[in-house]
């Protein structure tokens, strides 16, 4: 065989290495993966807790909301239509360009009608007080509320901050100024 011929087959051999192992990578979702574990980002947020309780935690691997707990000396009885601050024992420090939100759980909305009064309420960056949630019962029952209790849910999220351009007119859309359900009930 002359070295033309040979470095011939040589070339072919590397394509078809070169088609293989593509091929296999490819198909591979241990590197699709690794790829998106490589992207992520992990972020840490410092909290003081100096409540008796754990920390705020993820009930499930997917969960969008840690559970807080309530921080009380003793119970608080929450009649129909009353509303009440309840602290956490909790303080954070969120990275810039996030806020918390807190958020109701929904059990407790459904089965005993207490809620976030102010939904989603929003932790600033910049706050460093005691996590403090507003409840309102909205059933006709009192609730009461004990030490240790998972009041509300706590969601970390991304913002951003905006400047105002001032403007004459607006431009046109497909929907104007249509709101408050003007696309009808069904």
């Amino acid at each position: 065989m002359t070295g033309v011929g040979m470095l011939f087959i040589l070339r072919l051999f590397t394509i078809f290495l070169l088609v293989l192992f593509f091929g296999i990578v490819a198909r591979m979702p241990i590197l699709a993966d690794f790829k998106i574990l490589i992207n992520e980002r992990e972020m840490i947020v410092k909290i003081v807790n100096k409540s008796n309780n754990p920390l705020p935690s993820y009930s499930t691997i997917f969960s969008a909301g840690m559970d807080l707990r309530a921080s009380l000396e003793k119970d608080v009885e929450l009649k129909p239509l009353e509303r009440t601050l309840v602290p956490t024992g909790l303080f954070i420090q969120l990275p810039e360009g996030y806020e918390a939100q807190i958020r109701p759980r929904s059990g407790m909305a459904l089965k005993h009608g207490v809620s976030v009064l102010n939904s989603p309420g929003t932790i600033d960056a910049d706050y460093r007080g005691e996590v403090g949630i507003i409840l309102v019962n909205l059933s006709n029952e009192t609730y009461t509320i004990k030490n240790g209790e998972r009041i509300c849910q706590m969601v970390i999220a991304r913002h951003e901050q905006a400047e105002w351009r001032e403007v004459e007119i607006l431009e046109e859309s497909e929907r104007g100024e249509g709101g408050f359900g003007h696309t009808g009930k069904h």
